[in-house]
């Protein structure tokens, strides 16, 4: 596939085609790399946050904030 290479204010740059855009699941940024006298397009990745596991969310650790006795007669005098 040909593409013209355009004057972007005082850069110069191509056009890609929606098609090869979402072929290659190019996004907003790109990492540019120079290989062999080529000019390589690489998509980044957004970085996810770790999730959380059930077994994690349901560990001991993770429910001994609700097992206090203090919070339970709290609890009661509100209802």
């Amino acid at each position: 596939m040909k593409a013209s290479i355009i004057k972007i204010g005082n850069s110069k740059g191509i056009r890609i085609p929606k098609v090869l855009l979402e072929e290659t699941g190019i996004g907003k940024t790109v990492d540019l790399k120079l290989q062999s006298g080529k000019i390589v397009i690489v998509p980044i990745k957004k970085k996810r946050l770790p999730r959380a596991n059930d077994e994690a969310l349901l560990s001991e650790a993770a429910l001994s904030d609700w097992l206090r006795p203090e919070e339970d007669e709290a609890w009661k005098s509100l209802q």
